[in-house]
């Protein structure tokens, strides 16, 4: 799998605020922000549910990758995604580094995809 998910019971502005706070707590800072529903219904007047992605980095660790991997900035920053689903719950996934840095053929860097992979997974268990 290319992503690690919780589907949380808060509406979707509470589960948006909370991954937020935590992915601070945790050293990330948000970076882009794009509002699917919104780029949707602006482009392609389509409706969708509730939608965003949010570009998270952690600039010590994207320090780190890009000392082992110019051409990183190619998969980063991490996306995560918040998600209305039909029942009313919300997923929130973020992408697995595991997966994602493994397109680099670069095995220096599985190390540190693994320790990146485990603090994005104690912000989801933490939501």
């Amino acid at each position: 799998m290319y992503y690690l998910n919780k589907t949380t019971h808060y509406n979707f502005e509470e589960a948006e605020q909370k991954i937020r706070a935590i992915l601070k707590e945790k050293g990330f800072g948000i970076l882009t922000e794009i509002d699917m529903k919104s780029t949707m219904k602006t482009k392609l007047d389509k409706d969708i549910q509730q939608y965003k992605i949010l570009g998270a980095c952690n600039p010590n660790y994207a320090y780190l990758a890009l000392q082992e991997e110019e051409k990183i900035g190619i998969i980063l920053p991490c996306n995560v995604t918040i998600i209305e689903n039909k029942d009313g719950s919300v997923d929130v996934s973020i992408m697995d580094p595991e997966a994602a840095f493994k397109l680099t053929d670069n095995s220096s860097l599985a190390t540190f995809a693994k320790e990146v992979k485990g603090i994005l997974q104690s912000a989801l268990e933490k939501l």
